[in-house]
């Protein structure tokens, strides 16, 4: 059974709920204990207690802080929806009052981004463990706490919206470590002839924004009037579309050197990379065939 105690709560009180949740049958006893045997206050937070227990354990272990914590895990790529739907899924708070933080906070970040318009890209990818002590504005905070660090870890220093943004990109693009260096050199070859970077997350991330996406993109999906949609517009687009991990960061700030302007799936979990549209088109029939083969 689980126990919260919140902060402030008097012993009293405490001794109160413990009674209440059947984890100590008298309330009288474990004052009487606490007070002649205790040095220590109780801990604030949540406790998980299998079944009815000794008074003095289950006041050594409020004394001790032994409080339950909920193992939350952010994959590298989570969008702040995505969080937003872990978070709710661990009972830690609604995804509408995680997202309502992650789309108004910005003043943890407006140091280092101050064009950032919501929190995406940089609640860092991680496992963390919350508790119900905590509320959602101090989840939201280690996130930002944690991506901070990882920025100092791999140099991120300056034109952090504008590397945090590629990151986001190609974070997306592949789950290759290895591919994303790659990656990265064909976004910044584009931008620097001035092609659109036609890249997918963006446009998947315009439909995220607008509440229209259903898990696929469609034909139509191209004209979205979106700023970012990147298959409309040139450039980068206004923010980042996800929340990349130490491998995508370190590739938006260290591309590789190529002269590759396209790249395409190969059908396994790789990707072939191209020069000319010629060459992407051939790579593009290649993976055809290989889906059809399936």
């Amino acid at each position: 059974m689980f126990v919260v105690l919140r902060p402030g709560y008097s012993t009293r009180r405490i001794a109160a709920e413990l009674k209440h949740a059947g984890v100590i049958r008298s309330r009288p006893a474990f004052l009487v204990w606490h007070y002649f045997h205790s040095g220590r206050s109780l801990k604030a937070g949540e406790y998980l207690f299998e079944k009815s227990a000794d008074i003095r354990a289950v006041h050594a272990r409020l004394a001790a802080g032994d409080i339950y914590v909920h193992t939350v895990v952010i994959p590298e790529g989570f969008t702040m929806f995505d969080i937003a739907n872990t978070i709710q899924e661990a009972g830690l708070g609604t995804r509408n009052q995680f997202l309502s933080l992650a789309k108004s906070n910005t003043a943890l970040i407006r140091d280092i981004d101050p064009e950032a318009t919501s929190l995406e890209g940089y609640l860092f990818p991680d496992t963390y463990e919350f508790t119900h002590s905590q509320n959602l504005d101090d989840m939201v905070r280690e996130m930002v706490m944690r991506f901070r660090k990882e920025a100092v870890t791999v140099g991120l220093s300056a034109n952090v919206h504008r590397f945090v943004t590629m990151a986001s990109i190609v974070e997306k693009e592949t789950a290759v470590p290895a591919e994303r260096p790659m990656v990265a050199s064909v976004y910044y070859n584009r931008l620097e002839k001035r092609i659109r970077l036609d890249a997918d997350p963006s446009l998947i991330y315009a439909k995220l924004l607008d509440g229209t996406y259903d898990g696929g993109l469609h034909g139509g999906d191209t004209q979205n009037a979106s700023a970012y949609n990147t298959y409309r517009h040139l450039g980068l687009p206004p923010g980042p579309v996800a929340n990349p991990g130490r491998s995508a960061l370190e590739a938006a700030i260290h591309p590789a050197t190529s002269d590759f302007y396209y790249f395409v799936s190969d059908g396994n979990g790789h990707h072939r990379f191209a020069h000319s549209l010629e060459e992407h088109n051939r790579n593009v029939a290649a993976l055809r065939k290989v889906m059809q083969s399936r």
